[in-house]
């Protein structure tokens, strides 16, 4: 493997270590596509109070400075294999607006522009730091932020994480404290752990997982494939249960030790079995990936989450609860497999080459959030 830096950048090398599978999928598609906007992440958010600016600053740059993903950039050209390169020291700036003249439509309008120009700009993945910071104001006390960055740095359980130590360091640095990086745990220990796992027993447990599935579960309504694919398009639907609905759901769950994800993963499953007239479905379901013996997983900024496939066979014999049971065991067993790429799975399949394995993923959040960082305490 040849790296070629220029002096500068040597000297300012902190460390180089491979990927894990989800990036690499993600470096791939986004180096494939690279106008598409495919893990272009971008949070938005309202600040209001007396905000200082420079403090705001001061404390991003606090918190690139505690999380490694945030100096690091990837390189691939020329190389066996790529590798993420983490910079000792990577300069964040605050870019500043003010749109305090305009109207709340104007401003409006304004953000819905700014935001896809940002999108359509993009990142250059070699390049660090792969995010931009953004803050706009729109009257004397209120700022809207915008937080742009490629998926390739964290998952969405990390974004928590970041906004709590960065008002923890606003809050440390307004009152003239440090505030230090021991215990920081490292996402090069994860990428360590990925490294000891064993990739034989992975391949034979996903090899009999899925021996027998020839043809993958089409989402089909009313349209061919053929047809949607020509045609595709896309739109979002919110469907909000009503408290008395979530009540009885997580009350049913408990009563017999399931889980929210359990329960969503089934439904999905008998509404794909329905749909498809098939008794042996697959879809694709995003698991966190943080190893539990991984010490400190839980505090990692990284990107852990991978996408595994999940088997449901039906019968009419089939009954909900038992169905419920095989799903949980299902993915306790599969948890302990949850590094495996995709890519390799679905090579270990029945399926022919060069068709997906699935269809449809269902994604199940739940992030451990703290209440004072959505409410802004500090």
């Amino acid at each position: 493997m040849k790296l070629e830096l220029n002096k500068t950048n040597r000297q300012n090398i902190e460390d180089i270590y491979p990927l894990s599978p989800m990036q690499e999928g993600m470096l791939f598609e986004s180096l494939y596509a690279r106008n598409s906007g495919v893990y272009f992440e971008q949070i938005t958010c309202i600040l209001t109070g007396n905000l200082d600016i420079k403090t705001f600053e001061q404390a991003w740059q606090q918190v690139v400075a505690r999380h490694p993903v945030f100096r690091t950039a990837f390189l691939w050209e020329s190389l066996s294999q790529p590798v993420q390169v983490v910079y000792r020291q990577v300069n964040v700036t605050v870019e500043t607006y003010d749109w305090r003249e305009l109207s709340a439509q104007e401003q409006q309008q304004q953000l819905e522009t700014f935001l896809d120009s940002e999108r359509q700009q993009g990142f250059q993945v070699s390049q660090a730091p792969l995010m931009r910071l953004h803050l706009i104001q729109l009257d004397g006390n209120t700022y809207q932020f915008v937080w742009c960055h490629h998926h390739l740095l964290l998952d969405g359980w990390s974004s928590p994480l970041v906004f709590q130590d960065l008002l923890e360091f606003y809050q440390a640095i307004s009152q003239g404290k440090s505030l230090s990086n021991i215990g920081t745990v490292s996402y090069r220990n994860y990428i360590a752990w990925l490294q000891q796992q064993d990739r034989d027993l992975a391949q034979e447990f996903w090899r009999q997982k899925l021996q027998g599935f020839t043809t993958p579960t089409l989402l089909t309504v009313d349209k061919p494939l053929s047809m949607r694919e020509q045609h595709s398009s896309y739109s979002e639907q919110q469907i909000d249960l009503t408290v008395s609905a979530t009540t009885a759901v997580m009350s049913f769950v408990r009563q017999h030790q399931l889980t929210m994800s359990n329960l969503v993963q089934a439904t999905w499953g008998l509404l794909l079995s329905r749909y498809s007239q098939e008794t042996d479905v697959v879809f694709g379901a995003t698991v966190s990936g943080r190893p539990p013996e991984l010490v400190g997983v839980e505090s990692i900024v990284g990107l852990f989450i991978n996408t595994l496939p999940v088997r449901v066979q039906i019968s009419e014999k089939t009954e909900l609860l038992g169905l419920l049971k095989d799903l949980q065991a299902q993915q306790i067993e599969s948890e302990q497999f949850s590094y495996s790429s995709l890519a390799e799975i679905q090579g270990l399949s029945d399926v022919p080459k060069g068709t997906s394995l699935f269809e449809s993923i269902v994604v199940f959040e739940n992030y451990p959030i703290d209440t004072a960082v959505l409410k802004g305490d500090r």
